[in-house]
């Protein structure tokens, strides 16, 4: 939904339909238009047992599969936030390489050090710190009591502004528009699952882009065949992939430094297969729900899609 929340004349995904582009939106696992399975039921705790590894190794692959199959042609794939890990991660692999024109990534994160969100922070750590409060709850869901606990918990933290909680995690945005926000309040978050959650908090801790950590050596060896959890190599992105990445200097998920330190594992993409836009004053929603982003951002990523 976040694709639609603006008007047709801001939002990407009517600018790419009257731009001439068939447009597919696929949702994450998880969400309330995708809670379905062939045998397992999202009530039950086995649906929930996966993480962003899974979306890495089988839904955006069923995905590009999918559309390929309906429309024989390769694909140009957006991606915003979690959306952009999971593509670099299975670009790295060699996954959905074959069946891709290029991509673009909007506030893109592969690291999470830097990130300034105070909020963000917290739960990161709560989440490592075998989420106490959490135990036996599969699916984070914001509306359910024990995690709006947790949240409300977080909340009493010094310097976490729970009255502004979209700023709290994704840093100042500049160029929303209220009603839209408002919008965006009534359908997120979704839910996830908090092994996802947890998989993510772990990337924040150790500064690299891996497998699922298990946290016991035998267990990761059990999944794995070792010790610690594979890595995913960004240098092994091939390096004639058209990428178009688009960050924000307000931005406080997809810090400009773990940004840079992403474009520093691309730094042997041939030159012209590689563009990037920097925007100032933008933060992590700016790139999807700006009343601008179609002048600063989306002009350029069509542009950068008409090359290709």
């Amino acid at each position: 939904m976040t694709w639609f929340l603006n008007s047709p004349q801001q939002s990407l995904g009517f600018i790419l339909a009257d731009s001439g582009f068939d447009v597919w939106i696929a949702n994450t696992r998880g969400t309330r238009f995708s809670r379905q399975h062939a045998t397992l039921d999202a009530s039950k705790p086995e649906y929930w047992n996966w993480s962003w590894d899974e979306l890495v190794d089988y839904d955006l692959p069923a995905t590009f599969d999918f559309v390929y199959h309906q429309t024989g042609q390769k694909l140009h794939y957006v991606g915003h936030s979690l959306g952009t890990l999971i593509a670099l991660a299975s670009f790295s692999e060699g996954k959905l390489v074959d069946k891709l024109r290029s991509a673009a990534l909007l506030s893109p994160v592969a690291y999470l050090s830097h990130m300034t969100t105070s909020i963000g922070i917290l739960a990161a750590k709560a989440f490592l710190g075998e989420i106490i409060s959490l135990v036996g709850v599969a699916e984070f869901n914001p509306k359910v009591e024990a995690v709006a606990q947790f949240l409300n918990s977080l909340c009493k933290n010094p310097g976490v502004d729970c009255y502004d909680l979209l700023t709290s995690f994704t840093g100042k945005n500049c160029c929303l528009n209220a009603s839209t926000v408002d919008m965006a309040l009534k359908n997120e978050p979704q839910s996830t699952s908090t092994k996802n959650l947890v998989h993510l908090s772990q990337t924040v801790r150790d500064g690299t882009l891996s497998k699922f950590n298990y946290e016991f050596q035998v267990m990761n060896v059990e999944h794995y065949g070792q010790g610690r959890p594979p890595i995913y190599n960004l240098s092994n992105i091939p390096t004639n992939l058209p990428l178009f990445l688009s960050y924000g200097g307000r931005d406080a998920l997809a810090d400009v430094e773990d940004v840079e330190n992403l474009l520093d594992k691309l730094k042997f993409h041939q030159g012209d297969k590689l563009t990037t836009l920097f925007i100032k004053d933008y933060a992590h929603v700016d790139f999807i729900m700006g009343v601008n982003a179609k002048e600063m951002v989306y002009n350029a990523l069509i542009a950068f899609f008409g090359r290709y």
